[in-house]
């Protein structure tokens, strides 16, 4: 049995090591014994997720319970490690903290770096010698995966951009988005290809939103809370339940509701 103390004045690190190997003994919590890696996947994202959000909000106080509850997933996912004999939390911590040395030789070596962008040329610059990253393709096939397809999408786009493989000005992506535009239309008349079309277009939007400095994950979110907005301003305004209304009057409460909200 780990032992620790149930009230103390403030919690350590180590004690929530402590905690967690407790949770994770044959006589502790019967759920947290039966987790692995991949069932709190999902956890893992939820809680950065919700990290995020107090972030978008300046939520300081929810902001530091938030950054609580993505540092349990750590030790969560540390612990379960150590169980395996794979790694524990210390080497996590070693890890990371030599990776931060590695990649800021400007500023614990020899290298100079005179503003943010220089500092981030040589991180990159570095991880690709790190990861082995020989050409652009690689460093390419090193983006996540698991990563929302916006972010991912603009994450390829400014790799590929700093390698020359981009257009100089934003009027030939505009054009580009057109074009996609077009294609997904012959698609659905075609009934071929759409999902294909359809991801080109959102990849050709993300485009634009780079050289207009606009993120394409932060402007459909913003586009998915006006929607909220309007819909329940919809909701407000028709007489009866809208699976009863014409299609030429939910675009009348629509329009309505664009001036409303």
């Amino acid at each position: 049995m780990v032992d620790f103390q149930v009230a103390v004045e403030k919690y350590t690190i180590d004690d929530l090591l402590n905690i967690m190997e407790r949770l994770r003994a044959p006589d502790g919590c019967p759920w947290d014994r039966v987790q692995t890696h991949q069932s709190i996947r999902q956890n893992m994202l939820e809680e950065a997720y919700e990290a995020a959000e107090a972030i978008d909000h300046m939520d300081m106080v929810n902001l530091k319970e938030e950054l609580g509850d993505v540092l349990l997933q750590v030790v969560f996912h540390a612990r379960m490690a150590q169980e395996a004999g794979r790694f524990d939390f210390g080497d996590v911590v070693d890890g990371v903290c030599r990776k931060l040395v590695y990649r800021h030789p400007h500023v614990f070596g020899a290298v100079e770096a005179a503003d943010p962008e220089g500092a981030l040329d040589t991180w990159d610059a570095q991880k690709r010698t790190e990861k082995d990253q020989r050409t652009t393709g690689d460093a390419l096939d090193g983006v996540a995966r698991a990563l929302p397809a916006l972010t991912r999408a603009a994450k390829l786009q400014s790799k590929a951009a700093k390698a020359g493989f981009d257009w100089r000005e934003v009027n030939p992506a505009v054009d580009k988005l057109s074009e996609e535009l077009e294609e997904l239309k012959t698609a659905i008349r075609e009934e071929s290809n759409v999902e294909e079309e359809l991801g080109d277009l959102l990849f050709a939007a993300v485009k634009v939103g780079r050289f207009v400095q606009v993120d394409g994950e932060t402007a459909l979110q913003g586009a998915c809370e006006k929607f909220i907005r309007r819909f329940k301003r919809v909701e407000a305004l028709a007489d009866r339940p809208l699976d009863q209304l014409e299609v030429s009057q939910l675009e009348a409460l629509w329009q309505q509701a664009k001036k409303d909200a």
